[in-house]
């Protein structure tokens, strides 16, 4: 009886643990608050599984994220520049406020006119990812190999597609690498439905959950003492959830920029898990497998898979080798990770204080993120004989209702009709 209560007491406290852990690795590294924002977690790659014998890559399948950017707008840090340079004018800043009206000057000079970039670190991000695909299957290009790459129609996209390509060209000038960006690409690499569009601009449909979430965790009257003399002065230009939201923003996408400043000193870590939790409830009900959309966000992701599917067709039906490479957006690589199954990517939740224990935006959709398919020849085998394995930002993932062959190695033909049912 003791020792059956002992193995109790200890399942619970794992339990908790694991209902823990999101909040747990924010406070230990609290850059993950940034969510999307979160600077591609090359610290997090782990080591390959063993290729079983006899079997060589012969083809990658590639989706990637964009690199780190600035935010979007530069509006996102002039308006609150303005409205501290307001304050000033009027006395009405804390010694703390003044600080942070001095490393926001600071942080213009490199923003100014860059709003929505990719930034150097973007730039570093994708040469880092190319750099280890090639290491790892650098007989994959060559002369004989085809490769393409394609991005969506925004710069961001079509920098980091070629910063990717000319690293591998770099290691194999001699690979050719067709690049392209344009309508006819972007139909499926960042495809929404009307029924998705209508969904998230709709009053009754996912906001008022939100709204009502929002206005439980975003306590601005703390931060707002610290900052400013009169509070109150403030909020008559702009309420003090926006400025609350709008430093915020600023001081995740700090990790994404070149100034070495940080502003989450103006957050208490609880301030800043309050936060992401909202950001990360908002990006899940848009664009993840929400309870609340019944699996409406994966028509989303129909048309890239089909692309997926049917590329890695023609290369094996050829006998060919080689790579097709993808750059989007978080609102792609979301609905993605969640139409292939991918293990933590697809929980359906529907209480919004219950999410971030079943899924997180840092996890599934950070700056640079990406999906890779590696797939597997035997030699001198069945030429039908093929594995596959997935990749999460370089890391391997099982899709858990298809069942492995090897590993984490799956045969291709049981990977594909569970994925052409699903289409």
């Amino acid at each position: 009886m003791i020792r059956y209560f002992y193995f109790l007491v200890l399942f619970i406290f794992a339990k908790q643990n694991i209902a823990q852990t999101s909040k747990t690795e924010l406070f230990n590294e609290i850059e993950k608050a940034g969510g999307v924002h979160f600077a591609y977690p090359e610290h997090e790659i782990g080591s390959q599984s063993r290729v079983p014998d006899g079997y060589t890559p012969f083809y990658i399948s590639h989706l990637g994220r964009h690199g780190s950017r600035y935010l979007i707008s530069d509006s996102d840090y002039k308006d609150l520049i303005d409205l501290f340079e307001k304050a000033s004018r009027k006395n009405e800043l804390t010694r703390l406020g003044r600080e942070v009206l001095g490393r926001l000057h600071i942080l213009w000079k490199e923003v100014q006119w860059r709003g929505g970039d990719l930034s150097p670190r973007g730039v570093r991000e994708q040469r880092g990812i190319a750099s280890r695909l090639y290491g790892s299957y650098p007989e994959l290009f060559g002369a004989d190999s085809k490769v393409t790459a394609c991005a969506t129609t925004v710069v961001r996209c079509v920098l980091s597609m070629d910063a990717f390509c000319e690293r591998i060209k770099e290691f194999s000038p001699e690979t050719r690498i067709e690049r392209n960006s344009g309508e006819k690409w972007q139909r499926f690499l960042n495809h929404h439905t009307k029924q998705a569009v209508a969904y998230r601009s709709a009053v009754d449909t996912w906001k008022p959950a939100y709204n009502k979430f929002e206005k439980a965790h975003v306590k601005p009257q703390r931060m707002m003492a610290a900052l400013f003399t009169d509070g109150k002065s403030m909020e008559r230009e702009i309420t003090a959830e926006k400025i609350m939201w709008g430093l915020f923003a600023i001081a995740e996408g700090m990790q994404n920029v070149e100034t070495k400043l940080s502003f989450f000193d103006v957050f208490t870590k609880e301030e800043l898990v309050d936060l992401w939790q909202c950001k990360n409830l908002k990006t899940y009900l848009n664009d993840g497998n929400s309870a609340l959309s019944k699996g409406l966000m994966m028509e989303n992701a129909k048309p890239l898979l089909r692309s997926i599917l049917d590329s890695a067709e023609q290369i094996i039906g050829n006998g060919g080798r080689g790579a097709d490479f993808r750059f989007a957006h978080d609102g792609n690589i979301i609905p993605l990770a969640m139409l292939l199954h991918l293990k933590g990517c697809y929980s359906s939740v529907s209480d919004p204080n219950k999410v971030y224990e079943a899924w997180s935006d840092f996890k599934v959709a950070p700056m640079a993120g990406n999906i890779q398919f590696v797939f597997f020849r035997k030699n001198g085998g069945n030429p039908d004989d093929i594995l596959v394995k997935i990749l999460l930002h370089e890391n391997e993932i099982t899709v858990p209702p298809v069942k492995t062959a090897d590993g984490v190695y799956y045969k291709w033909k049981d990977l594909r009709q569970f994925y052409e049912s699903l289409l």
